[in-house]
């Protein structure tokens, strides 16, 4: 088995894709039986989706590939941590474990804001494990919005 930092070294490496694309660098991979099964990153800007997220982009790919929605032996590595939207997919799809870098303070819905992965009225209980990857993610989306408010001035 390969261990969380190595498989977030892919997450990352969409992450990058994102930023390249002037877009929020996010990126996800779907793992299952030490493989990966989805690839996304964030394509907002470039779909003009508001959906467009890398979780769901990976989680649709991962879906795609096995044929089954249903992904109840996956992991999902993502480079922050998902928002309520991912989160939701994330139950609907019965992923068994959610590993992601950095918080997100603001959307934040495995934890920070709330957590929807494992609130008692939903009955889940997906595994969370949060901090792999952590500086390298963060740094990527400091980066992007530091540039970001450079370029607008």
């Amino acid at each position: 088995m390969i261990p969380h930092e190595k498989w977030m070294e892919f997450a990352l490496i969409e992450a990058q894709k994102a930023y390249d694309k002037r877009e929020v660098p996010v990126g996800a991979i779907v793992v299952e039986n030490n493989r990966i099964v989805g690839r996304g990153y964030n394509l907002i800007e470039h779909l003009q989706d508001p959906s467009a997220h890398a979780e769901m982009i990976a989680m649709t790919a991962a879906a795609n590939t096995l044929a089954s929605w249903r992904l109840d032996d996956c992991v999902l590595y993502a480079t922050l941590e998902p928002c309520p939207m991912c989160a939701g997919a994330i139950i609907l799809s019965r992923i068994s474990t959610v590993v992601f870098a950095t918080i997100d303070p603001r959307w934040g819905a495995c934890g920070t804001k709330v957590n929807l992965l494992n609130h008692a009225g939903l009955n889940t209980n997906i595994q969370i494990i949060a901090g792999i990857g952590e500086f390298e993610s963060r740094e990527l989306i400091q980066k992007f919005f530091k540039t970001l408010r450079e370029s607008k001035m």
